[in-house]
C-alpha cells in the first residue's frame, strides 16, 4: 500500500506485515450502493499495485452485516434498453472479477447477514469463513424477478454443485453458517469467539511466504474450479435480460 492511497467512505484500510485489513464499515446495515462500489473500486485498484500487501482480508465494524445486499434502488435505475451480447465484463461483474484476479490472497472473513451482492462480493474472495450463530449467506434475487448480477450462479454452480446451487438460487433463503460450510459456499464455520484469531493467524501466515508462490497457485488452481470470462458474460446477458422483462418491475 502506498502512503497517497485514497480515503474511503465506507472501508477503513490497514496493512500490518503484508496484510491488509478491509473493515466494511456502512451503517446502518453496509448497504451495497454507489458510495461502497466505488470505495471498493478504489481500493482494488491500489491493491492491484501494491508492492508490500501479500493478503487482503476484508471483515465488517457490524457483527450483524457483513454487506446486507446491494442497493435495490440502483438497481431499478439500471437501462431497461435491451442491450447486445456483452464483450467486456461491465459495473458490479466487473467489479467483482478484479477482486477475484487480484494477484493477492484475499479472505472474506463473515459475521452477520451476508447476501445478494454481498454474497458475490465474498465468492469472488479466495478463501471464506464465517461465524457460527451469526452469518446469513443467501441469494434473493431471483424472489425479485432478476439473477444474481456479480457471478453468483457460476460460482455457486462450481463450488457446491448443481443441485444445491439451484436450491439456493431458485429458493432464495436463507443459509446459516454451518449449512453454509456443509454445501461448499464457505470454507469453515467457526465459533464467534475464534473467528477473528483464526483469520489473523492465516492471514499472517500467507503473508509470511513468497508472494509469487502463493499467486501463482492460485492462478493454476483458478484456471481448473473458476468460471472463464465467457461464462460471465452469459450470465451478464441473462441478468439484463431478466431485468428488462416488465412483468418484473414490481419490485
Amino acid at each position: 500500500m502506498t502512503a497517497d492511497a485514497p480515503a474511503y467512505a465506507t472501508l477503513s484500510v490497514a496493512e500490518i506485515e503484508g496484510v491488509v485489513t478491509v473493515t466494511i464499515d456502512h451503517p446502518p446495515v453496509n448497504l451495497l450502493d454507489a458510495a461502497m462500489l466505488g470505495d471498493l473500486a478504489r481500493l482494488v485498484g491500489v491493491l492491484e499495485g501494491s508492492e508490500t500487501a501479500r493478503v487482503v482480508v476484508v471483515r465488517s465494524a457490524d457483527p450483524d452485516f457483513f454487506i446486507a445486499h446491494a442497493d435495490l434502488h440502483l438497481i431499478q435505475a439500471l437501462p431497461r434498453d435491451e442491450r447486445p451480447y456483452p464483450t467486456t465484463l461491465e459495473l458490479f461483474h466487473g467489479l467483482v472479477e478484479r477482486w477475484r484476479t487480484l494477484p493477492l490472497v484475499t479472505i472474506a472473513q463473515i459475521e452477520g447477514r451476508c447476501r445478494g451482492g454481498g454474497s458475490e462480493l465474498a465468492l469472488s474472495l479466495d478463501l471464506r469463513f464465517a461465524a457460527l450463530g451469526r452469518a446469513v449467506l443467501g441469494q434473493p434475487e431471483v424472489a425479485i424477478g432478476i439473477i444474481p448480477g456479480g457471478g453468483g450462479t457460476q460460482r455457486l454452480g462450481r463450488l457446491m454443485g448443481r443441485n444445491r446451487a439451484l436450491e439456493v438460487v431458485l429458493g432464495c433463503d436463507d443459509f446459516d453458517a454451518a449449512t453454509a460450510e456443509r454445501y461448499g459456499w464457505i470454507n469453515r464455520a467457526l465459533p464467534d469467539t475464534q473467528l477473528d484469531d483464526f483469520v489473523t493467524d492465516l492471514a499472517l501466515r500467507l503473508a509470511s511466504f513468497d508472494k509469487v508462490a502463493p499467486g501463482g497457485a492460485k492462478q493454476t488452481i483458478n484456471r481448473g474450479a473458476l468460471p472463464a470470462t465467457d461464462d460471465l458474460k452469459e450470465s451478464q446477458a441473462l441478468f439484463y435480460t431478466a431485468f428488462g422483462c416488465p412483468a418484473r418491475h414490481h419490485a
